[in-house]
């Protein structure tokens, strides 16, 4: 079928993409479908236009901002349901509970999903109290993903270091501010594919052992997006080595957080894990990133899928959660 391939432009004109398109856009080649691409930077015209004009089967929404906004992903998801097309991973409503991390840890509470202890500081009122958390804690925006606002002093000892990165968030970011107990331990990312039956697929741990000493062990903004830096350097994602009732209750976690966030398609669940192999959740990411050598794509090629046939299931998946009604 015709398949067009939905992302965000850096500058409006310029046709410059993220790598994970052309992969995608490849794979889906290996499945005889023909594939286009749609670009779009802050111009709804341009999204509805362009949409119009390919008259596509499916869109496979890489669309992960709109504008300069990174929230608007809602928007864009929006309009796709507006238009009547059909689509990849998340609608509005997904969208928007993975980008507030206070409804995201109500939902999971609701469904008994093991989470670190938080209080929200809104931009215009503060938390009665903070007492019941126990230091280190973490400081981070409370709706924005990719790292943004997230540092190395973003890991608190103190009360007064946990207000000066609150007042910092607030300020610099725009946003709420989200205080959670920091959870001292390993860190995983477990994928997970699928609508009425979700599969997890094998942990992912990210490996710290490349920081200096006294670095906080935390995959922050310059550990993401600044190649140069030490925690750049210092960091690496790799397939978990642990003993199976570990990898077996990860899993399960993550398949339970999937289905109370109600992402659709596939996704990763970022979680911790103490010293006493207690596993909490720390965020779910619906529609999470697909290029080749990301978790979700490696966590795949572990358990014998191969990216060609990721995407094309993921489309597949699109597909058949269109037929139905619920």
């Amino acid at each position: 079928m015709n398949v067009t391939i939905l992302t965000y432009l850096e500058k409006e004109g310029v046709e410059t993409y993220d790598p994970v398109v052309e992969q995608v856009a490849a794979a889906l080649k290996t499945h005889k479908h023909k594939v286009s691409i749609l670009g779009v930077h802050g111009d709804p015209i341009k999204l509805i236009d362009g949409l119009r004009k390919q008259k596509p089967g499916l869109v496979f929404n890489l669309c992960e901002m709109f504008g300069r906004d990174a929230l608007l992903d809602v928007a864009v998801a929006g309009a796709l349901s507006l238009v009547g097309v059909r689509y990849t991973g998340g609608g509005p409503g997904e969208f928007y509970l993975q980008q507030d991390k206070a409804l995201t840890k109500e939902l999971l509470a609701y469904h008994d999903v093991p989470f670190p202890p938080y209080v929200v500081f809104r931009r215009d009122t503060f938390p009665d109290t903070t007492t019941h958390l126990r230091m280190p804690l973490i400081v981070k925006p409370l709706r924005m993903d990719a790292s943004i606002g997230i540092e190395g002093k973003s890991l608190v000892r103190s009360t007064t270091q946990m207000m000066k990165r609150v007042i910092a968030i607030h300020e610099k970011v725009k946003d709420s501010a989200l205080v959670e107990e920091y959870i001292e331990g390993r860190e995983f990312y477990v994928g997970v594919i699928g609508n009425k039956k979700p599969v997890a697929l094998p942990p992912i741990e990210m490996d710290f052992s490349g920081l200096p000493a006294g670095y906080p062990r935390v995959l922050g903004r310059r550990a993401k997006w600044v190649p140069s830096s030490r925690e750049y350097k210092g960091t690496r994602s790799k397939l978990a080595e642990i003993p199976d009732d570990l990898r077996a209750k990860l899993q399960s976690v993550s398949i339970d957080a999937y289905r109370a966030l109600r992402v659709r398609d596939y996704g990763r669940i970022d979680l911790r894990v103490n010293e006493n192999d207690e596993v909490y959740v720390i965020e779910v990411n619906a529609s999470c990133y697909l290029e080749k050598s990301a978790e979700f794509a490696t966590a795949a090629q572990a358990a014998g899928i191969s990216y060609p046939d990721l995407v094309n299931a993921i489309a597949r998946l699109a597909l058949a959660r269109s037929r139905r009604k619920y």
